[in-house]
């Protein structure tokens, strides 16, 4: 597979059609293919840092950076996914270090806080992130709060 054109934009920086391929993968992915029904779309959007990776005109894996005070205190990143044809290649693991240095960057930031669903605690903690608090059901979905701390 040849490298990923990867590209982070505010709300106000997105054009249409990128806007469009991130609602409808991330429909995809959260409400079709987890078959779970619940609102995607939300104000968090507009306060948000949106990372899109793409191969040519396809939009493979996406996340958001939400900033300070409006999840929580601290940054944090959600929303993250990769096309279910694209996965095992080692691209969320690259988004998300992506995104982990974006939110140093732009923020001056070192920590960042995670609400993970339960299975993918291996993965986050493979990126320093560690759980903090107990299980909980969001959307019927098994989460954990997780922080990352440099």
């Amino acid at each position: 597979m040849k490298e990923l054109s990867i590209y982070f934009k505010t709300y106000n920086e997105l054009t249409k059609c990128e806007l469009f391929d991130i609602y409808f993968l991330r429909q995809e992915v959260f409400i079709v293919e987890q078959n779970c029904v619940y609102q995607d779309i939300d104000q968090k959007d507009h306060y948000s840092y949106h990372l899109m990776a793409y191969d040519n005109d396809i939009l493979v894996a996406y996340l958001r950076i939400v900033h300070p005070g409006i999840s929580y205190d601290e940054p944090s990143i959600g929303r993250v996914l990769t096309k279910m044809s694209y996965r095992r290649r080692g691209i969320s693991k690259n988004i998300m270090q992506s995104a982990i240095q974006k939110v140093r960057d732009v923020y001056n930031h070192s920590n960042i806080r995670i609400s993970a669903q339960e299975y993918l605690i291996p993965f986050y903690t493979s990126l320093n992130f560690v759980p903090v608090g107990e299980v909980y059901l969001e959307d019927d979905i098994p989460h954990i709060e997780m922080m990352h701390k440099d």
